[in-house]
């Protein structure tokens, strides 16, 4: 039987998107996500923030670089993907990431300015067009 590999978050971008050019013209782009829970413990209320690496390729990492800045509120749906990699002293490490398969601008349409016809719609890594895709194709 298959697994699933599935990630939804709601969070704000902790830094703008940083867009890299790779050989073949492919990019992408990363930043890292907050999300915050908060809960009670011995009647005062705790805020726990966690930070998710994001990672977006392709026409969906253009469309990041333009309109997802520092701050930002964003809806991003993809899969976790570990990889590892050797650091500058050669010992290997890992790294978790949430490989982004689309995403949707959430806050009020003033909160992106020129963008605002944009938000609240959803932006999918499969739409060839490089443009945001219709509110009819929301998941829920």
């Amino acid at each position: 039987m298959p697994g699933i590999n599935k990630v939804i978050l709601v969070g704000h971008l902790g830094k703008d998107p940083e867009v890299r050019h790779l050989e073949g013209g492919v990019t992408v782009a990363s930043f890292p996500l907050a999300t915050s829970e908060t809960f009670n413990k011995d009647g005062r209320k705790i805020e726990q923030t966690e930070w998710h690496n994001i990672v977006m390729w392709r026409g969906l990492a253009e469309i990041a670089s333009k309109y997802l800045q520092k701050g930002k509120l964003v809806y991003i749906e993809g899969k976790l993907r570990t990889r590892s990699f050797e650091d500058k002293e050669g010992h290997k490490k890992y790294t978790t990431e949430v490989v982004a398969e689309n995403f949707t601008m959430l806050g009020r349409k003033s909160d992106f300015e020129e963008e605002a016809v944009h938000a609240g719609q959803p932006v999918r890594n499969d739409d060839k067009r490089n443009e945001f895709a219709g509110a009819d194709d929301l998941p829920f």
